[in-house]
């Protein structure tokens, strides 16, 4: 569309972090914080903060997309973790652990897979994504009941994503 070139005072790249930050670190927050995952009264709020503050820090760092196409940092997957929260029906001691980690992994330089561009292992890769998109499909349309066989190859793709991420992350070091 060459808006840059049409349009050059707009920021697409800008737009676009403001609807990535809303989809996918604020509003997750508000499912959570709304459905009462986070437990209750102030410390159920701070708790839905932490992710915020930490995502604004990931949006905010030029440096987050690396030249070999990894995120740096965890990055802000805050919409799939709500939806494990809920699919798994969390208690919020377990909500509270899991939003802490991946908050304080913002900050830890680990590489994680950017699936659409990776280069390295990008058919599986790509394959596996398909795979879990689709099981994320049928798991939500099994809520609030999902299948155990869909839902251990959704968390597959998970340790496979995890592990794909630290690998490529310990070769960068290399």
């Amino acid at each position: 569309m060459q808006v840059k070139r049409h349009v050059p005072w707009f920021d697409g790249a800008l737009l676009d972090n403001i609807v990535d930050y809303i989809t996918y670190a604020f509003m997750p927050m508000v499912l959570l914080w709304s459905a009462g995952y986070l437990g209750d009264g102030t410390s159920a709020t701070v708790l839905a903060v932490v992710p915020l503050v930490a995502s604004v820090y990931q949006f905010c760092r030029v440096d987050a997309k690396t030249d070999d196409h990894l995120f740096l940092g965890f990055p802000s997957y805050w919409n799939i973790a709500a939806f494990y929260v809920v699919v798994l029906d969390l208690a919020p001691g377990a909500v509270t652990a899991v939003l802490l980690i991946c908050a304080v992994l913002v900050f830890v330089p680990i590489g994680y897979v950017y699936p659409s561009r990776t280069t390295t292992l990008q058919v599986p890769t790509l394959a596996l994504t398909v795979l879990w998109l689709a099981s994320y499909a049928v798991l939500l349309a099994q809520f609030p009941d999902p299948s155990p066989i869909w839902l251990a190859i959704s968390l597959a793709y998970v340790a496979y994503y995890v592990a794909l991420s630290l690998y490529l992350t310990t070769r960068r070091s290399r």
